[in-house]
């Protein structure tokens, strides 16, 4: 068992509070000191040079995907020279008329060193061991999809 945290600190900046004009720029403050200048969404008045949280959601998937990976790979003895993944979410209306991130496509690209990479089967079983004990994967309702290439 273990608590992860973050503290997520917002001041208004604006001189009114109107939805039209009240400022969505905040802070991401994590333990290990960390901050990150966050924001809601461009669609959403939010400022893009900030993360906003649809993107560290899907983010978040995805290291979690490669840092599982990452693991099974050491189990297997494969050397992993880079792993980049250019993940996609998609939101869109659920049944229920909400809005949802339905589904993150993930589409690492893995170098492997030492012997080279495995087989596509091996690579496969991988990336499913990956999804399958990935502890953000396992926390969401989204639909996790790997494409990954060999």
């Amino acid at each position: 068992m273990s608590e992860h945290s973050a503290t997520i600190e917002w001041h208004r900046t604006s001189d009114d509070f109107a939805y039209a004009t009240y400022n969505r720029e905040h802070t991401w403050r994590f333990d290990g000191g960390e901050s990150v200048r966050a924001s809601a969404a461009p669609d959403y008045s939010g400022d893009p040079s900030c993360v906003d949280p649809e993107e560290a959601f899907v983010a978040s998937i995805s290291a979690c995907h490669m840092l599982t990976f990452l693991a099974l790979c050491t189990k297997k003895k494969l050397v992993v020279d880079s792993y980049i993944d250019e993940a996609v979410g998609r939101m869109e209306k659920t049944d229920g008329g909400r809005m949802a991130i339905t589904k993150v496509v993930l589409r690492p690209r893995i170098e492997f060193g030492g012997d080279g990479a495995p087989d596509q089967s091996v690579l496969d079983e991988l990336h499913h061991g990956a999804h399958k004990h990935c502890f953000i994967a396992n926390s969401v309702k989204t639909e996790v999809v790997v494409e990954a290439s060999g």
